[in-house]
């Protein structure tokens, strides 16, 4: 039996280039992917990462000698690939790969896989059998050997229009107040669309490493990373700005900051965008993941919609949104998904929304959410490198005995006045503690670091 992959993860493909990931290996498993779902016609994205042109090239090359339809997108954000894929449905567009490594460092490179309706694909639905078929190079030659007749086309696909309209038809463009926003793409995905929305926004956009560079000579575009907020902070300042934001790598995910230039934790924007989905879309559902929630849980309530909670992932939260007929999904990390966007995660549409509820309610985004904040204060992400997690989450989950648990994802614990989440992480080595308290702020300083000295002692 061939030697597994080490490039897979739960759901999606991510290795270090060469030594994991190269275009040959890539080439396999995006041939393994087509065979899984049976695809003649796929979308091809890239990220701005050096190594992606050839892995894209590769893919397309492979591809279309394999009878496959290749369309080419070219440089573009991840949700531009699923954009692609749910829009050209009816086109018979059967699946998209999206060429990337996210947040990773810039040595990395890896792949994102959706089927047709940008379904996503993950460990639960085939993606493991995409790895067994790719790890098995005599299989990938017999492939290509057997390849028919015709040989499929390779069309270049670059324009973004109908995304830019498809964004843009979200929010009510003539509400929209003339905002002066710092925007830091972090040389990732995020610039030439940016500039795209700029042609037909109010608003005066102050740039940040604007121009997306594979070098990454800003730092990998990470802005979970507390190092990585100080030039966006500075620059709303400076400015005089209402509002910053920044954006990941392949800038499906988004990060804001308010006028002051305050980091806002993306469980906030969470419960704004739920509350803003539920008035146009009254008694609905909305997920969430179970990190932080009650900030959530109470503004859905409050906005008469259901809270579900699902496990932390976009592979799994997407599969949860179908289940659930949800119109909105969000975690804490700054995913934000979207029943009518084929139900993905987006890093434009969350905020455009908060732009146009800033305008609408003449509000400053602090003014949003000070109140929130305060009631429910949080310890932010906190990450720590342990020699066996297992072991410390059971003695976590004996030292809290008295506490409601949940194991939707990791161990969860609340009392009444606080609670917290530890969980592995799905794509690191490290455990991720989550505090969050009943506006009791000395309570959430006492709690997390007792939390930290059980990990960490």
């Amino acid at each position: 039996m061939p030697e597994p992959l080490k490039c897979f993860t739960a759901y999606d493909v991510r290795g270090l280039v060469p030594e994991e990931l190269t275009p040959a290996i890539a080439a396999r498993i995006a041939l393994a992917f087509c065979c899984q779902i049976e695809a003649r016609k796929v979308v091809i994205g890239r990220d701005v990462r050096l190594s992606s042109p050839e892995i894209a090239e590769t893919l397309c090359d492979v591809l279309t000698k394999a009878g496959i339809d290749a369309i080419d997108i070219g440089l573009c954000g991840t949700e531009e690939v699923y954009f692609a894929v749910f829009s050209g449905e009816t086109e018979g567009i059967d699946g998209g790969i999206m060429v990337t490594a996210s947040h990773n460092p810039a040595e990395w490179n890896g792949m994102k896989f959706v089927r047709k309706g940008a379904r996503i694909m993950s460990c639960d639905s085939g993606l493991l059998e995409v790895a067994e078929r790719a790890a098995d190079a005599e299989w990938c030659c017999t492939a290509l050997l057997e390849k028919p007749s015709q040989v499929g086309r390779n069309r270049k696909m670059p324009n973004k229009y109908h995304y830019i309209s498809c964004l843009l038809s979200y929010v009510d463009t003539a509400a929209l107040k003339p905002l002066k926003i710092v925007v830091n793409a972090g040389n990732g995905c995020a610039g030439p669309v940016i500039d795209l929305l700029a042609q037909r926004l109010p608003f005066t956009f102050i740039k940040l490493n604007h121009q997306p560079d594979g070098n990454f000579p800003n730092g990998v575009p990470n802005p979970l990373l507390p190092e990585n907020r100080q030039d966006t902070a500075r620059a709303i300042q400076e400015h005089g700005a209402d509002l910053g934001i920044a954006w990941d790598g392949d800038c499906d995910r988004c990060f804001l900051f308010d006028e002051q230039g305050r980091f806002i934790e993306g469980y906030y924007i969470v419960g704004l965008l739920a509350a803003a989905m539920l008035k146009q879309h009254p008694g609905a559902t909305i997920l969430h993941d179970p990190r932080l929630i009650w900030n959530t849980q109470e503004m859905v309530a409050n906005a008469g919609g259901k809270a579900v909670m699902t496990k932390t992932g976009h592979a799994f939260i997407k599969e949860a949104m179908r289940r659930e007929q949800a119109v909105y999904g969000g975690e804490m990390s700054a995913h934000h998904y979207f029943q009518a966007f084929g139900y993905c995660d987006s890093g434009m549409l969350p905020w455009l929304l908060i732009c146009q509820l800033m305008s609408q309610q003449n509000s400053s985004l602090s003014a949003l959410v000070d109140e929130r904040m305060r009631a429910f204060p949080v310890s932010g992400e906190i990450n720590s490198l342990v020699a066996d997690p297992d072991a410390v989450i059971s003695k976590i989950e004996k030292h809290y005995h008295d506490g409601e648990k949940d194991y939707t994802d990791g161990l969860s614990v609340a009392y009444p006045t606080w609670r917290f989440n530890l969980r592995k992480s799905n794509t690191e080595p490290v455990l991720r503690l989550n505090v969050e308290t009943r506006a009791d702020e000395n309570l959430l300083r006492e709690k997390t670091a007792e939390l930290l000295g059980l990990i960490r002692g």
